[in-house]
């Protein structure tokens, strides 16, 4: 099982991006689940969502404590100490960050996918919700589910001019990102 553990504010699509990315799981004829974590904070609070992806049923509703992945929505949470607690060794971050790293960011970190998803949402969607550019650069990054997928995906929360938009933004994220290895 693949467990994926989201960080963003309240507002950047932390929520959105756990179901697009469990819908595509499915779509791509794996079984996965998303929840999200907050409580009665208001815009800008910190957020967690947490997907698992499997090749079987998922029956854990449990929040991760011990996760494969970080997506990171918001850059200033890329150095905080909590984002990075409990990922395995040969972890892998996902982030938005609009430059590159300079040192391994945590440890146990193996992989990063790093990508300018504030920059890409502005130009391809016109506001800051840069998710579904890290969901394109999860893809690219993980390998684990396609990018396919996650565009068919974006067809269940978006439909019309703003479907197109963030279909735009996820294709850049994939191509875009930047892969850094410290294996």
């Amino acid at each position: 099982m693949r467990e994926i553990r989201l960080h963003g504010r309240g507002g950047q699509g932390a929520v959105v991006a756990a179901d697009v990315l469990a819908t595509g799981a499915v779509m791509s004829g794996k079984y996965g689940t998303n929840f999200p974590m907050y409580g009665t904070e208001r815009r800008g609070a910190p957020v967690v969502s947490f997907v698992r992806i499997d090749e079987h049923p998922v029956r854990q509703k449990t929040q991760i404590y011990a996760p494969d992945c970080l997506i990171v929505l918001d850059p200033r949470q890329k150095d905080w100490p909590q984002v990075y607690q409990g990922v395995k060794p040969g972890g892998i971050l996902v982030l938005n960050f609009g430059k590159g790293l300079e040192e391994r960011p945590h440890p146990h970190i193996s992989i990063a996918g790093v990508v300018d998803a504030t920059k890409i949402a502005l130009e391809e969607v016109g506001i800051p919700a840069f998710n579904t550019c890290l969901l394109g650069a999860f893809a690219a990054t993980t390998g684990w589910i396609g990018l396919d997928s996650i565009l068919s995906a974006l067809e269940k929360s978006f439909s019309g001019e703003l479907l197109k938009k963030n279909i735009r933004s996820a294709e850049r994220g994939y191509r875009e990102v930047k892969i850094i290895s410290w294996e």
